[in-house]
């Protein structure tokens, strides 16, 4: 995947990262960072996390905020489904 990302295509992909628990994606403003939020099935916060729009709109980087977001939740002791960026 070279081509940059869409924000919508971000925040599926967001969407799917953190299962089995719920992402929350969204942008604050147009061209802004994209706000991420994992809460559980009681709706207690597990993580946030802000990308920057040149961040997100580049699918390996994105990739490596995801991933490095995943990491902080299992080092807090949640376990997350395998993932893998889409190609």
């Amino acid at each position: 995947m070279n081509a940059p990302l869409r924000f919508n295509d971000a925040l599926l992909i967001a969407g799917h990262a953190f299962e089995p628990f719920q992402c929350v994606a969204w942008a604050a403003q147009a061209g802004g960072e994209l706000s991420l939020t994992v809460i559980d099935r009681t709706s207690a916060l597990i993580g946030r996390k802000q990308i920057p729009s040149s961040t997100y709109s580049d699918p390996a980087q994105l990739a490596s905020a995801l991933e490095q977001a995943r990491a902080e939740i299992s080092n807090d002791g949640y376990s997350l489904k395998p993932w893998t960026m889409p190609a």
